[in-house]
C-alpha cells in the first residue's frame, strides 16, 4: 500500500463537509444540487431534511425546499436508501430507481402467515403503478385501489402498526417507491397523498441495471469517500460479498487509496482534498448526523471521547465541532418560538460560541421563527 495515494481520516471529513457544503454554505447551488452532492437526503422527518438542505445554500430557506418539491418539482420524495423515506433529485430518478431495483432482496421478516408470496408482491406494485397513474390518492384510497385490482388478501389488516394493524399490501409499500412507481405527492389538508412519478415526469423509465449501479456507487464515493464495500453496504443495507463484488466489477472506474493504513476507494481520479481542515461548528437535524456517519467513516472517527457514550447510541441532532462530533441539540418550537438547547460535551472557546450563535441564528432564519439558545443538557431521547 505504500505506493497508493494517501488520505488522513481528517482529509475524508475535510472532502465530507466541503462537498456536502457543510465547510461554507453554497451561494449559487439550488437544493436539488445540494441533495445530489449528498446522494440523496434522508426525509423520514420532513422538517429535518428542510433544515438540513438549507443550512447549505446560502439565504434560503424551507421554502425553498418546498419550492423545490412541490412545484418547481426537481426533487422526489419517495422511499429510496434502505426502503426509508428520502428526497431524490428528479434529474437522477431514472439511475437511482434502476440502481435500487437491481439491489438483492432482502429476507422478508414477516411470519409466513402474513409474508407477502413474490407474485403477490409483483401484483402489489402493479396494481399502485396503475392506481396511481393519473391521480392522487391517500393511503386509505389506495388501499381500496390495490385491494380491488389484487384481491382481498391485500386488504387483511395482519401487519402491527402504531395504533392499529395494517393492511398486507403496505409490506411492499416501499418496493413501490424503489421501483418507480409511487412517489409523495402535496398534502391534503394534513393527509399524505402518493402518486406516479410519471405523472411529473413524462418519459421517465428505470435505467438499466448496469449502468445504474455503476452511477450509484461513484455518486457514492463522491459524497462520502473515500470509502469501501463494506461501508456501501451498511449505507444500502445489501450483503458485503455482493457490495465486494459490485465494486470488483467497475475495475478501472476505481482507484484504490490508503486512509491512515486502511484500504479504501475513490472514483478513478478524485484525489482532491480541501486545503484547510474542517473548523468551526454546525448544527446537523436528525437523520443528517446519522447520514453523517453512516457514509463510510468508523464511529471512533467521528464520535470521539464521550460522544461515542453520550451522542451515538440514539439519533440526536448533532453538534460538530471541526468536523467531529462535540455535542449534542434539541429544539421545540411554540409559535415563531423555537427554543434550542444545545449540549456541548466540552467548553466552547469564544470563537466556537461565536460560531454556535451564528448557526442558531440561521436555524431561526430556514425556520421563519425567533430562536433563544440555552447551553445545557439535552434532557429528551434521540428523534424526540
Amino acid at each position: 500500500m505504500n505506493d497508493l495515494p494517501r488520505f488522513s481520516w481528517s482529509d475524508v471529513r475535510a472532502r465530507r463537509l466541503d462537498r456536502h457544503a457543510l465547510t461554507t454554505p453554497s451561494k449559487t447551488a439550488r437544493p436539488a444540487d445540494i441533495v445530489a452532492a449528498m446522494a440523496s437526503t434522508h426525509a423520514q422527518v420532513m422538517s429535518a431534511a428542510e433544515l438540513g438542505i438549507a443550512m447549505r445554500a446560502d439565504g434560503a430557506t424551507r421554502l425553498d425546499v418546498r419550492e423545490a418539491l412541490w412545484n418547481e418539482r426537481s426533487l422526489v420524495k419517495t422511499y429510496g436508501l434502505r426502503g426509508t423515506v428520502h428526497l431524490i433529485p428528479a434529474r437522477d430518478l431514472s439511475l437511482w430507481v434502476g440502481a435500487l431495483s437491481a439491489l438483492p432482496s432482502a429476507p422478508s421478516a414477516m411470519p409466513p402467515g402474513i409474508r407477502l408470496a413474490p407474485d403477490q408482491v409483483e401484483a402489489v406494485v402493479a396494481a399502485v403503478a396503475t392506481a396511481l397513474d393519473d391521480t392522487e390518492l391517500t393511503i386509505d384510497e389506495l388501499t381500496e385501489a390495490v385491494v380491488e385490482r389484487t384481491g382481498s388478501w391485500a386488504g387483511d389488516l395482519v401487519m402491527e402498526a402504531f395504533q392499529g394493524k395494517w393492511p398486507r399490501w403496505r409490506q411492499a409499500m416501499h418496493l413501490t417507491g424503489m421501483r418507480g412507481v409511487l412517489c409523495f405527492a402535496p398534502n391534503r389538508g394534513r393527509k399524505v397523498t402518493y402518486t406516479n412519478p410519471r405523472r411529473w415526469l413524462p418519459g421517465f423509465e428505470p435505467a438499466d441495471a448496469e449502468t445504474a449501479l455503476s452511477w450509484l456507487v461513484t455518486s457514492y464515493l463522491y459524497a462520502y469517500g473515500p470509502s469501501t464495500p463494506q461501508r456501501f453496504a451498511h449505507w444500502l443495507n445489501v450483503p458485503v460479498t455482493w457490495a465486494k463484488e459490485l465494486f470488483g466489477s467497475l475495475g478501472e472506474a476505481l482507484q484504490e487509496v490508503d486512509v491512515e493504513g486502511e484500504r479504501a476507494w475513490v472514483a478513478a481520479g478524485d484525489l482532491d482534498v480541501p486545503a484547510d481542515r474542517p473548523q468551526g461548528v454546525r448544527l446537523l437535524p436528525y437523520f443528517d448526523g446519522y447520514a453523517y456517519r453512516v457514509g463510510n467513516q468508523p464511529p471512533a472517527s467521528l464520535y470521539p471521547g464521550r460522544a461515542a457514550e453520550r451522542v451515538l447510541p440514539g439519533n440526536f441532532q448533532a453538534l460538530l465541532v471541526d468536523g467531529v462530533v462535540a455535542g449534542l441539540w434539541h429544539q421545540r418550537r411554540s409559535g415563531r418560538q423555537i427554543s434550542i438547547t444545545v449540549e456541548p460535551l466540552d467548553a466552547l472557546t469564544a470563537a466556537r460560541r461565536r460560531d454556535l450563535d451564528d448557526q442558531v441564528d440561521r436555524i431561526g432564519e430556514i425556520l421563519e421563527g425567533t430562536p433563544r439558545l440555552t447551553i445545557g443538557p439535552v434532557t429528551v431521547g434521540g428523534h424526540a
